[in-house]
């Protein structure tokens, strides 16, 4: 029977990339001189800190982190940014979470999605951080793969392991 995964999956070499490359921009360009603005990874975590002498150049931090990830085909759904906060000699701070892993609410959209298609004979389940869907055709599977990229959903997903 047919079968492929739905997961979401960070490639967290571009991210560290992309992090590394928005910090030797910020270094260099004018508009951060004398800002001390920084941007660091923290991998455990998979968690980005901003900081910077104000928002608009918190924003402007942001813009550039952004970038450098769309150039590296890092997907911006992947990135949950928290509130700004203040830091320390009124400086403005900010976290950007990263998402990976498909969770059990968002497992449950997917199937409901899979099963609002009413396609016959197609069957989804959540297998940990991945949903698993099968069927008796390899054309339903296809179908289930363009209206999943269709669907308006908060979070990149990759389809992987296409079996016959």
């Amino acid at each position: 029977m047919p079968s492929f995964d739905v997961v979401s999956e960070i490639d967290m070499q571009e991210v560290r990339n992309a992090v590394d490359q928005a910090g030797r921009e910020i270094a260099n360009r004018f508009d951060f001189k004398n800002t001390s603005s920084s941007i660091e990874l923290n991998d455990k975590d998979l968690v980005i800190t901003m900081e910077s002498a104000s928002d608009d150049r918190l924003n402007a931090l942001r813009t550039v982190l952004e970038e450098k990830l769309v150039r590296r085909s890092v997907s911006l759904k992947s990135v949950d940014y928290d509130d700004v906060e203040a830091a320390a000699g009124g400086r403005s701070r900010q976290k950007a979470n990263l998402k990976a892993g498909v969770s059990s609410e968002m497992a449950k959209k997917i199937n409901s999605a899979i099963k609002d298609m009413k396609l016959k004979g197609v069957q989804s389940q959540t297998q940990g951080d991945q949903v698993r869907v099968s069927a008796k055709k390899r054309d339903a599977l296809q179908d289930v793969i363009a209206a999943l990229k269709e669907a308006d959903l908060d979070l990149p997903l990759q389809y992987i392991n296409f079996r016959n």
